[in-house]
């Protein structure tokens, strides 16, 4: 499986500008290749490919009109444009709103990379990284760089730049514990799991609201294009990072903590795109339920645990022990006549997302078995 290791770069005055330079660059040839796939199909109805672009890199690089160092982190560039591209294709042909790819200017392009590790990109042993075109730069390597370095991204966020290492790791499965949970996210409480455990909801965003006002004002006072306004504009870019990073802590955590309790966890598989463009969207995007069920994904498979996802139509209008409850959304008690369970509303949710899981578990494994 793959994982990725972010560091802090600290580059000197002339390194920064080397490394602006660079991703300058790598934004030039970006737009320059998308330029080249619009022209050629409105003028000669042609669709140019990858293989197409990039063999057209020598003699670009040989004329002296390209300045991105790296040979294959000019490739790189191609094939993040040809992506662009199957993914605007495939939005057309899923009957989303399609999108067309846009240009990109040197303010929104933050980062590229170098698709094979030691091609002008080494760790040193003195604890610094070379990059080819840049030089050797000090970097702080707050954890050990475990597992075989795959591909290596320099990124620019907030005026800082980082390096991330993306990495082939084995698996390490954790001791079986026996127990098994189902977890429903909400808003009131972050997680409720199915033993009645709540897991309360931090909020990052709204407390944060009164640095974001102020910083969006300081923003808003400076003149455009000024010295000033950037730096004003960087400010407000890190309060919003650090909400992010705690946001992301959060999810870390309670994910870690789920995946060494339990052998078996079931989900729902929400629409949280459809739930994030509604009446509650600003609560739904601060507790980020999409980045929480990723982590708590690849945490999962890394320990050897069996995560599975269910319906969730109904999980919160139905009993454990079949019997349909019907509940206004502001009703957060389930009074279940038939069996008499007496939970709240996001318990009994929880119980419900566990038995489907489970049964759906009980389903799928003797189809496995027969495949083996």
């Amino acid at each position: 499986m793959r994982k990725t290791f972010k560091y802090r770069l600290y580059p000197t005055r002339l390194q920064t500008l080397a490394l602006e330079g660079q991703l300058a660059e790598a934004c030039r040839l970006y737009n320059a290749a998308l330029q080249e796939r619009r022209d050629a199909w409105r003028m000669a109805r042609v669709s140019l490919n990858y293989y197409d672009q990039a063999n057209q890199l020598k003699e670009i690089r040989a004329a002296g009109d390209l300045g991105l160092a790296n040979y294959s982190a000019c490739q790189d560039v191609l094939r993040r444009v040809d992506k662009t591209y199957a993914a605007f294709f495939s939005r057309i042909k899923s009957g989303k709103k399609a999108g067309f790819p846009r240009f990109k200017p040197r303010t929104r392009f933050d980062s590229y990379a170098f698709p094979t590790y030691g091609d002008g990109c080494k760790l040193k042993d003195d604890g610094k990284l070379y990059v080819q075109g840049v030089g050797e730069i000090k970097i702080k390597l707050h954890r050990s760089l475990a597992g075989l370095v795959k591909t290596l991204t320099l990124k620019r966020e907030c005026g800082r730049w980082y390096a991330c290492f993306s990495v082939e790791v084995e698996a390490k499965p954790l001791p079986a514990t026996g127990q098994v949970t189902g977890i429903d996210v909400g808003l009131l409480s972050f997680a409720v799991l199915s033993d009645g455990t709540e897991i309360a909801n931090p909020r990052r965003y709204r407390k944060a609201q009164a640095t974001l006002r102020r910083a969006q004002r300081k923003v808003a006072r400076r003149k455009k294009g000024s010295a000033r306004r950037r730096k004003a504009v960087r400010e407000l870019q890190r309060v919003h990072a650090h909400v992010k990073n705690q946001r992301s802590d959060f999810h870390h955590q309670v994910a870690h903590h789920i995946v060494t309790r339990y052998d078996f966890i079931a989900v729902e598989g929400l629409n949280i795109k459809g739930l994030a463009g509604g009446m509650l969207a600003k609560s739904v995007h601060d507790a980020g339920w999409g980045g929480f069920l990723n982590k708590l994904d690849y945490k999962a498979e890394s320990a050897g645990r069996t995560l599975v996802r269910v319906n969730p139509n109904g999980t919160s209008q139905r009993c454990p022990c079949g019997a349909t409850v019907p509940k206004r959304l502001g009703q957060r008690w389930h009074q279940c006549s038939a069996c008499g369970m007496s939970v709240s509303r996001d318990h009994a949710s929880a119980l419900e997302i566990l038995r489907r899981g489970l049964r759906l578990q009980a389903l799928t494994q003797p189809v496995a078995a027969s495949v083996a």
